[in-house]
């Protein structure tokens, strides 16, 4: 452990018991909302094996927290959450196809495709961010499920923007031209990986019916500074840590010559980025006293999570 790690009583191997309390509920909506998807067996059976095999459960947990943070129940949360870890999940199952990483090993288990094949994979993932909609649709008050539906759109586009970008690369931006590594690093991680969790926290406010315009726009700073800070850690891992301890392959990005953030500024400025933006992060929730615990506490795990 860290010495950051033990001075906020961070396991940096899980999650800290306060927050992680909320995963057994969860874990069981997502286990029901799978099987309420009316997909035949086969289909669902490829569905539950990329939702249900394991996982942090980190968006639904924000969308939980910050529920609670605007004065919410975190049972309010479940649908939002579940819906934007359906796509987390749909992201994961296409990213791992031959066409873009190609990567054999996701949560220590084989791949969806490598487990039932690529007909099968691109299928399931495309049910799972179908499902996510209707989940929102079906499961939410007209007035917020209008919301969180456009919400969660906004983010899907501008994460598959940031896949586009760091996969296929800036060719044909005429604004790129002018970015150093640096800037064309963030516009990438914001989309492909930030979006996604600005998402989860936003949306996770929503379902509080609640949440003022001053605390969305202070939950989505604190979003946007913990899911650089989530990259810039995942980056790190892929130099520091093996495949059998991360549960996925290791080193691709160097072999791929994907920009990252130990490639572009070095390991220790790259540790150094992570104290930065766990700061602000924390920073931004201050005004919410204790109500907002859970979120710098998940804040303060992903500073030194080693998967």
């Amino acid at each position: 452990m860290s010495a950051n790690a033990e001075q906020h009583g961070v396991d940096s191997g899980s999650l800290p018991h306060t927050v992680a309390a909320a995963l057994p509920q969860i874990e069981a909506y997502m286990a029901t909302v799978v099987r309420l998807a009316g997909a035949p067996p086969a289909l669902e059976q490829a569905m539950a094996y990329a939702t249900l095999g394991g996982g942090k459960r980190l968006r639904p947990l924000l969308a939980w927290h910050a529920c609670m943070a605007s004065g919410g129940a975190g049972p309010e949360s479940l649908p939002a959450g579940a819906a934007i870890e359906l796509v987390h999940c749909f992201s994961l199952v296409h990213d791992d196809l031959p066409a873009l990483d190609n990567d054999d090993l996701r949560r220590g288990r084989p791949t969806l495709h490598r487990q039932a094949g690529e007909a099968m994979a691109i299928l399931a993932g495309d049910a799972l961010l179908n499902h996510a909609f209707g989940l929102l649709a079906d499961r939410l008050p007209p007035t917020l499920a209008l919301a969180t539906i456009r919400e969660l759109a906004d983010a899907c586009s501008r994460m598959i923007a940031g896949q586009v970008l760091d996969t296929l690369g800036f060719e044909g931006d005429p604004d790129a031209s002018e970015w150093d590594d640096a800037a064309r690093l963030e516009r990438i991680h914001r989309g492909k990986t930030g979006a996604m969790l600005v998402a989860s926290v936003r949306m996770g406010a929503m379902s509080s019916g609640s949440a003022e315009p001053a605390s969305l726009k202070a939950l989505t700073g604190f979003a946007e500074a913990a899911g650089l800070m989530f990259q810039i850690v995942d980056d790190l891992l892929d130099v520091t840590q093996t495949s059998e301890h991360t549960g996925k392959r290791t080193g691709k990005d160097a072999e791929a010559g994907k920009l990252t953030y130990p490639g572009v500024f070095g390991v220790e400025a790259s540790r150094r980025m992570v104290e930065e933006m766990r700061d602000t992060a924390l920073r931004a929730v201050e005004p919410f006293g204790e109500e907002a615990e859970g979120l710098r506490q998940i804040c303060r795990f992903l500073a030194v999570r080693t998967r």
